[in-house]
């Protein structure tokens, strides 16, 4: 008895993950800003009787997901727009036709939540606007249809407009795209999907579990990738690229021989070699591939093979990062760079190799 209560107590405490002061700010500010100015839009523009609202009361929730979880699938533009609409005119039919408020009520939101899981429109404040429709009173029943688009659909519209400015504006991209899966050759999966959690992994298992979980299949593996990479990290001692890089690389000039850049691999035994500018900065990399498995001359210069824009890290880059770009990206060089840009050092699949051999040797 005790553990489960316990248990139920702990349950109702928030999670490990909290709020980011800007986060705050985002959430805080952007819903001010939003409200008022969809309440201003609809004020200005003519149309319905004078005891028509402004603003809808479930514009606050639907401002609660695209300014605090601007990432979930029910904040997105489909969902957010056509679900506040059609659950409006769902509800606006309901009140036609039941003359009963408390049923009318009922089969809005009900059937406002079928109609939005047929459209994969999902968005809990149409639910709102459903029961606000079929119960709304004399203004909304004379407004009648048009009250999907006069006040709803203008509050809605202005709402996800100064949503996309100000989470774009904050650092949070909106609309909200899942991070692409690693590439990978041909049909073959990536490296890191044939060991680890794929994509379609994800899909099947939300499918299995059956749970209406709100959440994109991209994004779970994306957790899951970072949280493997910060446990790698953990267990590698925060190990940093400027630790294991080499300091002494050599480089060549855009404008150098193909010549010059074979005889720079040849002499120092590598396999890459960093292109920079007269400033030292990295514009591109040039490897044994580009200069023996293409038809060139020994004379052209290096920029007409070399390959840009390069991949590049910094000093302080967690080596756990690097398997992902070594594995997934096929990358085997990589050239350090400093703040400004600048060649520092290079890192190549074999330091990395290296310490993931310690890694295991020493678990």
């Amino acid at each position: 008895m005790h553990a489960d209560r316990r248990a139920w107590l702990a349950s109702l405490r928030p999670g490990p993950v909290g709020y980011r002061p800007l986060d705050l700010a985002r959430g805080g500010l952007g819903a001010l800003v939003g409200i008022v100015v969809a309440a201003l839009a609809a004020r200005v523009l003519p149309g319905g009787p004078a005891a028509l609202p402004f603003i809808v009361a479930p514009m606050g929730a639907t401002a609660v997901l695209l300014f605090a979880a601007p990432a979930s699938p029910l904040a997105q533009p489909w969902s957010v727009l056509v679900g506040n609409v059609v659950s409006t005119l769902v509800g606006v039919t309901a009140g036609k036709l039941i003359d009963d408020v408390a049923l009318a009520a009922a089969v809005a939101v009900g059937c406002a939540i079928v109609v939005m899981m047929l459209l994969r429109c999902v968005h809990p404040p149409g639910g709102a606007c459903a029961l606000f429709a079929a119960v709304g009173g004399s203004a909304v029943a004379e407004q009648g249809y048009a009250f999907a688009v006069l006040p709803v659909g203008v509050n809605t519209v202005v709402l996800l407009a100064v949503g996309a400015l100000v989470n774009n504006l904050t650092g949070r991209p909106y609309p909200h795209v899942p991070p692409p899966p690693p590439p990978s050759q041909g049909t073959d999966l990536a490296p890191s999907e044939r060991v680890g959690v794929s994509t379609e992994d994800v899909t099947r298992a939300i499918a299995r579990l059956d749970r209406g979980l709100d959440v994109l299949p991209g994004d779970v593996v994306a957790l899951v990738r970072d949280a493997e990479a910060h446990a790698l990290d953990r267990r590698l001692g925060r190990l940093r690229v400027g630790a294991l890089m080499a300091r002494d690389v050599k480089s060549v000039l855009p404008g150098d021989t193909l010549y010059r850049a074979r005889m720079v691999i040849n002499q120092h035994h590598v396999k890459a070699v960093p292109v920079v500018d007269a400033e030292h900065r990295v514009v591109g990399i040039i490897t044994v591939f580009d200069l023996f498995n293409r038809d060139v001359v020994e004379f052209d210069p290096v920029s007409k093979v070399m390959t840009t824009p390069v991949t590049t890290v910094s000093e302080d880059t967690p080596v756990a990062e690097l398997v992902e770009l070594m594995t997934d990206r096929g990358l085997r060089n990589l050239p350090v760079v400093d703040g400004d840009g600048r060649l520092v050092g290079i890192i190549t699949r074999t330091e990395l190799i290296a310490v993931l051999h310690r890694a295991l040797v020493g678990s």
